[in-house]
């Protein structure tokens, strides 16, 4: 079965940083790229970060352009998301998605979804 299981979430004061992991099984990894999306209650799901089968490319929402940093290792089935300067805005459930083509999973969703990480980021 296909698993995305994501961690490092937690609670966390605006101005400070927090990294994401999630870690993937049952898929061929390296032939998926690999992305970020996020809900806050009351909003719609939102897309965050995505990166290509090697990282080699990578697209951000412009909400987090600059802060947030996407990144994986090929080798352990990883992919990241390294958030800095984060806001109160920023409060969400964080999701792990995954899918072959990258451009389909930032315009219109992923293949598979993880579980979810709660990110709350006080004032």
């Amino acid at each position: 079965q296909v698993q995305l299981v994501e961690s490092g979430g937690g609670l966390v004061q605006a101005g400070n940083s927090m990294k994401l992991s999630c870690v993937v099984s049952g898929l061929t990894f390296s032939r998926h790229a690999m992305g970020w999306y996020r809900q806050a209650p009351g909003r719609e799901r939102e897309f965050v970060a995505v990166a290509s089968w090697s990282g080699g490319i990578t697209i951000y929402a412009d909400s987090v352009k600059g802060r947030f940093t996407i990144s994986r290792d090929n080798a352990k089935n990883t992919v990241y998301l390294q958030m800095n300067s984060l806001r109160p805005e920023d409060t969400a459930v964080y999701y792990c998605a995954a899918d072959p083509a990258y451009n389909r999973l930032a315009a219109v969703g992923p293949d598979y979804w993880g579980q979810g990480t709660q990110v709350t980021v006080s004032p």
